[in-house]
């Protein structure tokens, strides 16, 4: 079952001067922050109020077929498990794959333009990326360029989620907020995706080529049995089915160590000295050692959903940018350790009585 639904437009051909990419990317429609319908975290997940249907997103390596720039209904969007970077979400792989390409595009249309601005879709506020590309900014670094901010992007979304944005009106995503296999999944995308555009072959054929050369190198498993045994390995630990969407209480561990890098979570049974775990770093620096954060600024001019004033005591406005995220994050640390704490306490007084 679907959790969300696909969002599509019609690509309106703009030609790029950037030699490798040879299809086209249509600069005036921005696309939406969720391309393809992602997957929870688990399976046999029951929905509230829905009797007799449970989510079951697991595929194998043979239903992935070819990736397709914004979607295709025959891509494959599950979960599979590999030895080396932990459980894999291509809903949100490709998706950041694909933003990562919009947003090089963007970064080469900009360049000697001066400020340019781009509004993006609310999400727990109204947010505005302010792109500043200096004209001999190389091609490398329009690539890390394109990477940091779709990193960005991924990373406020699941903030956001945390504190209570979701895209179905009334229906909590704070479930899936920073579940284990989210970030990594959207860093690998961008990984991908910053690969894809070095290559000189066609977008969708050198994202295809290099998504399976990359599940290669992270040891993935070869059959949909292997991802349900994985699982089932760590349910009611990281995970439990027991509990309904959209309750919080199914996503039992998070991830939020995120700010310069991902570190898989590879279940026990399948730790061995053959399987190191890949670590992901995000782009922060040029190849001149510059920040990358010199030449942009993504904006979030907050709803009230997130309580300012708690959190920033001392902003006169209500406008946050990328460098506020450690804030954030220490804030969901504190909540997620006063939920853990609480549940210990439960337990406790279910075994004394």
């Amino acid at each position: 079952m679907k959790l969300l639904i696909v969002v599509s437009f019609v690509v309106t051909p703009l030609h790029v001067s950037a030699q490798r990419i040879q299809e086209e990317v249509n600069l005036n429609k921005t696309p939406p922050r969720i391309i393809r319908a992602c997957c929870a975290f688990g399976y046999d997940l029951k929905i509230w109020g829905i009797p007799f249907i449970s989510i079951d997103q697991v595929i194998s390596i043979d239903d992935l077929n070819e990736h397709h720039y914004m979607g295709y209904k025959k891509e494959g969007t599950g979960t599979i498990y590999s030895t080396k970077g932990g459980f894999i979400d291509f809903g949100h792989l490709r998706d950041q794959l694909d933003w990562t390409r919009y947003l090089y595009t963007l970064i080469i249309d900009s360049k000697g333009k001066g400020e340019v601005i781009l509004p993006l879709r609310n999400e727990a506020g109204r947010k505005t990326l302010y792109l500043n590309i200096p004209e001999e900014l190389n091609d490398d670094d329009c690539i890390l360029l394109a990477g940091k901010i779709t990193y960005d992007l991924s990373l406020w979304h699941e903030i956001s989620t945390w504190f209570g944005a979701s895209t179905v009106p009334l229906i909590s995503e704070k479930f899936s907020s920073f579940s284990v296999e989210d970030v990594y999944s959207n860093l690998l995308g961008i990984h991908i995706g910053m690969k894809t555009l070095h290559s000189e072959k066609p977008f969708n054929q050198a994202a295809t080529e290099i998504i399976k050369s990359t599940l290669d190198s992270l040891g993935a498993v070869k059959t949909a049995k292997e991802t349900y045994d994985a699982y089932n390995a760590i349910n009611n630990i990281w995970y439990t089915n027991k509990k309904r969407i959209p309750s919080a209480k199914i996503t039992l561990k998070r991830d939020l160590n995120v700010l310069k890098s991902s570190n898989p979570w590879i279940v026990s049974s399948y730790t061995n000295s053959d399987n190191e775990p890949i670590v992901l770093d995000v782009p922060i620096l040029n190849t001149k050692g510059e920040l990358l954060t010199n030449f942009y600024e993504f904006t979030i001019d907050l709803n009230r959903k997130i309580p300012m004033e708690e959190i920033f005591p001392n902003r006169k406005n209500s406008i946050i940018n990328q460098n506020d995220f450690s804030v954030l994050l220490d804030k969901i640390s504190q909540e997620i350790q006063i939920k853990e704490q609480s549940v210990l306490v439960e337990k406790k007084e279910i075994l004394q009585k």
